[in-house]
């Protein structure tokens, strides 16, 4: 299987970028991952919200095969904790999938067309953190839940 994050806008921080590259490179030791950046759409104060939503849900189905499982990272989605995530990641890698998408929408979430391809949501928290700081977060707990699968380690209960 391999695992693809979806995620619109550019890391304009060093220093985040640094870390996200640094858990992308462990990723690699346990599958196959890809951090792909859709552009920023650009003149947005023009568009009304909901035009933004669908330009960049056009973007975003445009990555995703008919085969691909599709997960939003959504705050109204499922949340885990971190064995549970790396169960859910054992239990797709089980299931014969090709492709495991998650995807970080813009900065007013998804479009209706979106949501209605996707095959789950899943929050990291019932905070909101900036779309840089999720990238972050999603790449090291996947990273943790290969740990945990592989029973290496670097998770602590």
């Amino acid at each position: 299987m391999q695992i693809k994050l979806l995620a619109v806008g550019k890391t304009d921080h060093a220093a985040l970028q640094s870390l996200i590259e640094e858990y992308v490179k462990r990723l690699g030791f346990y599958i196959k991952f890809d951090l792909e950046i859709i552009q920023d759409l650009k003149n947005t104060k023009s568009l009304r919200e909901a035009t933004q939503k669908d330009k960049e849900g056009e973007m975003i189905l445009k990555k995703v095969q008919a085969s691909d499982a599709l997960i939003l990272l959504d705050e109204n989605g499922k949340q885990y904790s971190s064995e549970d995530f790396s169960d859910y990641i054992q239990k797709k890698m089980n299931s014969g999938l090709k492709q495991l998408i998650f995807v970080i929408g813009g900065p007013y979430g998804f479009s209706d067309a979106v949501y209605q391809r996707a095959n789950g949501m899943v929050s990291l928290s019932k905070m909101t953190f900036s779309h840089q700081m999720v990238r972050l977060f999603f790449v090291e707990q996947l990273y943790r839940a290969f740990t945990i699968i592989r029973n290496e380690p670097y998770h602590h209960q």
